[in-house]
């Protein structure tokens, strides 16, 4: 029992994440075939095939990246706050953007998520950097990712403005 519970954290940790992606994954399948695919997009967009396995990728990626965190720093504690609050809030900044930009259809708003989801996503990495630099160096990938999704949001809200 004491192998289980000590590799425990870790899985769960690493796929906590998921849970808002597969919760958002089912409004998006939803709306991709109609809504989204009617919406002027830049030729630089990805194609859609492109975001589930990256959102897989980042998401175990910053999951397992807050368990070293947690780990570091002796689980849950007056020291973790910060890190893992800020952690926190940016995964469910994360989370919110899919209901509000394909549920919604709010793309305008959606950016605004995004932008706070970077901000926040970049002051976790700051705050990591100092306990465990991996954790740090394993949310990179998803600032460059939120940077272009961030330019990407931008693009679609600006092309449709108009579109009801």
């Amino acid at each position: 029992m004491e192998v289980a519970s000590a590799w425990a954290p870790a899985v769960g940790f690493t796929l906590l994440p998921h849970a808002g992606g597969l919760l958002g994954s089912k409004i998006t399948k939803k709306e991709i075939p109609v809504w989204y695919q009617s919406l002027q997009k830049p030729s630089w967009c990805p194609p859609n095939w492109v975001f589930a396995p990256v959102w897989g990728t980042l998401y175990t990626s910053m999951g397992y990246g807050s368990y070293l965190v947690w780990k570091e720093l002796g689980g849950f504690n007056e020291k973790s706050v910060v890190p893992l609050g800020l952690y926190a809030g940016q995964l469910a900044l994360n989370w919110a953007w899919t209901p509000i930009f394909f549920g919604a259809h709010k793309m305008g708003w959606g950016l605004v998520t995004l932008l706070l989801t970077t901000g926040t996503a970049t002051a976790t990495t700051a705050s990591w950097y100092n306990i465990n630099k991996t954790a740090a160096y394993l949310m990179v990938p998803y600032l460059a990712w939120l940077t272009m999704a961030s330019a990407l949001n931008y693009r679609i809200w600006n092309d449709n403005r108009n579109k009801k």
